[in-house]
């Protein structure tokens, strides 16, 4: 294989490589905030528990349901703005793989030419060799 071939496989495997931990960090930030999600969700299940039990707890629910709101909303947003990412890095993860096997596919069929380049090479050798010693 040739110097820039394996130049050209080594930098798109250190891309590969790059993009699937830009996607493993996006996949691990999404956990996350699905999380957050769910954590909000049960601790708003829990205060309206504790107000069907506790008048004062019933007075001030509204106002804490009014929070839990916005900070579902930004849990929410944050977690569609997630996926927007996730789905860009595995686009762009997708065409990192495309690149690297067509450097690959290129590398060997320029070494497989080389082969076959060298092949007939010595067969012609042979041939005038044969043809030389014919001759003579």
């Amino acid at each position: 294989m040739t110097a820039w071939a394996q130049s050209l496989i080594r930098i798109s495997n250190y891309e590969v490589e790059t993009l699937q931990k830009r996607l493993a960090e996006i996949t691990a930030r999404r956990a996350s905030a699905e999380m957050r999600l769910a954590v909000l969700d049960a601790e708003a299940e829990v205060e309206r528990e504790r107000a069907r039990h506790d008048a004062e707890s019933g007075l001030l629910l509204q106002a804490y349901l009014m929070g839990w709101k916005t900070r579902k909303g930004a849990a929410e947003t944050e977690l569609h703005d997630l996926d927007l990412q996730e789905e860009g890095a595995r686009d762009a993860l997708t065409g990192a793989f495309e690149e690297l096997k067509k450097f690959e596919h290129v590398a060997e069929t320029t070494r497989l030419n080389a082969i076959l380049a060298a092949g007939r090479r010595e067969t012609a050798a042979f041939d005038e060799l044969g043809l030389r010693r014919r001759a003579s």
